[in-house]
């Protein structure tokens, strides 16, 4: 229970954790499973890509630099799919290009 000086919410009816609609249309309900597969998607490169960052992060000297292009070529390609901002696109790689010359 949260309590709001004399109103006191109860947090499964504000705040519901998941709303899910029906769709009532075969368009929408198509929409929907589109979305749902491009969201796993998403959730794919994203991760993949994260771990490679943090396999980059890892490495040393002439490896890492050997390493960067194709880590690079992946943030660019999340960033070209609209599943992160392409600033951040630029900030990642920025930070890991300065990170792979300073280890040559």
């Amino acid at each position: 229970m949260i309590k709001y000086g004399f109103f006191v919410a109860k947090p499964y009816l504000c705040h519901p954790k998941k709303q899910v609609r029906m769709a009532n249309h075969s368009a929408t309900k198509k929409d929907a499973r589109q979305a749902a597969k491009r969201t796993a998607r998403n959730k794919y490169y994203g991760k993949t890509t994260r771990n490679a960052i943090r396999d980059l992060k890892v490495l040393k000297g002439k490896e890492m630099g050997e390493k960067f292009p194709e880590v690079a070529a992946m943030i660019d390609k999340l960033a070209k799919r609209n599943v992160i901002h392409k600033n951040k696109a630029a900030n990642l790689k920025s930070k890991l290009a300065r990170k792979a010359n300073a280890a040559k």
